[in-house]
């Protein structure tokens, strides 16, 4: 795990600016990212006039149509893009045989709350329109930091509005908005790959002086009955960890099916390191195993 995340570090922006640490993020992610596997295509295209791309296995589609996953990328409402996050939704297209759609939502601070979370939305409503045929009882939504507080936020908007709800919602590292005095926040305040401060700062540009919402701080919702069965996945070395666990607590008590896996060991951003860290592989098995009964 230390060589993950020095590895992870040595990729620093030039400047202070945005577009810096955009492209460092980027210049990591690509460092840790596989040659796309030669049994899988992938295909850019819009969606409600939104960038996506599909991963989908090089074969003809199951008869009743493909089993659906709407991936939505994290970092921090700022950074990151299609590019980012090839190396999960490729792992996911091919180890489960499925279609994935990744969504290229606008950013903050140039287009805050609810900027991103319209984007998504909008392409979950639109997954019919896709070139492919997709299985309306397969379809679920799954998303890592920032994008699990998009994924969560997309349910409770689904839910509220009557409108038919994704298979299963899967939020990894998710936040949702958790109050600043959560143990995990101190107990995990200089935390490597992201620290305290760091969060309060991309909350702050992804909200941009607007008054929180649930859709936007999950955890401000008033009840969570009627969401779909969740996996919620947190790092133990991560000051977003309690708001995954409160909201796994949380949806239980509303009667949702939800399993909380808390990774011991972990921190935040480590789905990289799939294949160099065997708490990570094990992160994988337990998520690749709920989405395969789900699907």
């Amino acid at each position: 795990m230390s060589a993950f995340i020095d590895k992870t570090l040595s990729f620093t922006a030039p400047d202070d600016s945005l577009e810096g640490s955009r492209q460092a993020y980027s210049q990591m992610c690509r460092a840790f990212t596989a040659p796309c596997p030669p049994t899988l295509a992938l295909e850019d295209f819009e969606l409600a006039g939104v960038a996506v791309r599909a991963y989908y296995p090089q074969r003809a589609a199951p008869l009743a149509g493909w089993p659906c996953l709407l991936y939505l990328h994290g970092g921090g409402w700022v950074v990151g893009g299609l590019d980012s996050h090839d190396f999960i939704c490729m792992e996911l297209a091919t180890e489960l045989g499925a279609l994935v759609v990744a969504v290229d939502y606008r950013l903050a601070p140039e287009h805050p709350f609810p900027a991103g979370f319209d984007d998504c939305l909008a392409v979950w409503h639109h997954l019919a329109d896709t070139p492919f045929a997709i299985d309306p009882r397969r379809r679920l939504v799954i998303g890592d930091s920032a994008g699990g507080n998009l994924a969560a936020a997309l349910c409770l908007a689904l839910r509220d509005a009557g409108q038919p709800l994704p298979r299963a919602q899967v939020l990894i590292y998710p936040a949702l908005g958790g109050p600043a005095d959560l143990p995990s926040r101190h107990e995990c305040f200089d935390a490597p790959l992201l620290s305290s401060r760091e969060l309060e700062h991309y909350e702050a540009l992804y909200l941009a002086g607007a008054r929180p919402s649930p859709y936007a701080m999950p955890l401000l919702a008033k009840d969570l009955i009627g969401v779909p069965p969740a996996l919620v996945a947190v790092a133990q070395w991560d000051p977003l960890r309690d708001d995954g666990v409160l909201y796994g607590k949380r949806l239980n008590a509303a009667g949702v099916d939800a399993a909380l896996y808390v990774g011991q060991g972990l921190v935040h951003g480590c789905l990289r390191g799939r294949g160099q860290v065997p708490e990570v592989d094990q992160l994988y098995r337990t998520l690749l195993g709920f989405l395969a009964d789900m699907l």
